[in-house]
């Protein structure tokens, strides 16, 4: 049987292939699976929430930055914004003062950091926008409808998962058809995977930070 070298991938799939360890270590981190499990208060959730405010402002002022740049621009749509929806969830969870109440974790601060820092260049920038925008079209679906119903939700609270105007599958074939054309080289590429896979161990780190706190 013969064995396709990573590096000989598509950039789509090679993404795909080459973060699977760390997105299965992501998605069994303790907070997560025990929020999902409804082990978790409300609280937890909105807690969740608030530090995906912080990575999504970051990632979201680096695609505004970007939005004339000739390949990122091309990963820059308007449809995918998640921090109107947060902050929505984040006034019906926690009320109109929101924001005073938030603590964002240190793991979350270096998250933004790093998409701040690597979000300058549109490799850097397109590796942090999959793991973030495809992981919400792909489980991230899954995940927002348990947590409606463990948590008793109907729309609201759970916003940050609904994508007005998105069919997820379509959308996900044509943002892979950009990625595979986007005009890298072959370093260029081996620079956006290794940021997917920092976004995913960044992600964790968060996700164990938020267990010292609910779990």
């Amino acid at each position: 049987m013969t064995t396709i070298a990573p590096e000989s991938l598509a950039l789509a799939a090679r993404l795909r292939s080459a973060t699977t360890m760390e997105h299965d270590e992501a998605e069994n981190m303790a907070f997560v699976t025990k929020l999902m499990g409804g082990q978790l208060p409300i609280a937890a959730l909105a807690d969740f929430h608030a530090q995906h405010l912080t990575i999504y402002r970051a990632l979201e002022d680096a695609g505004d930055a970007l939005v004339n740049d000739p390949v990122a621009g091309n990963f820059v749509f308007e449809e995918l914004r998640r921090v109107p929806s947060l902050k929505a969830d984040l006034e019906f969870l926690n009320g109109t003062e929101w924001e005073s109440k938030i603590q964002v974790t240190q793991a979350a601060e270096e998250y933004a950091a790093r998409i701040r820092e690597a979000g300058t260049w549109a490799g850097g920038f397109i590796g942090h926008a999959y793991v973030r925008y495809l992981g919400d079209l792909s489980g991230g679906q899954a995940i927002g409808r348990l947590m409606q119903r463990t948590y008793g939700l109907e729309r609201e609270g759970i916003n940050f998962y609904h994508f007005e105007g998105i069919k997820p599958k379509p959308f996900k074939d044509s943002y892979r058809k950009l990625l595979d054309e986007a005009d890298f080289t072959e370093s260029q590429r081996d620079q956006v995977v290794e940021e997917a896979k920092l976004a995913f161990r960044l992600n964790t780190a968060m996700f164990a930070e938020l267990a010292t706190r609910h779990c």
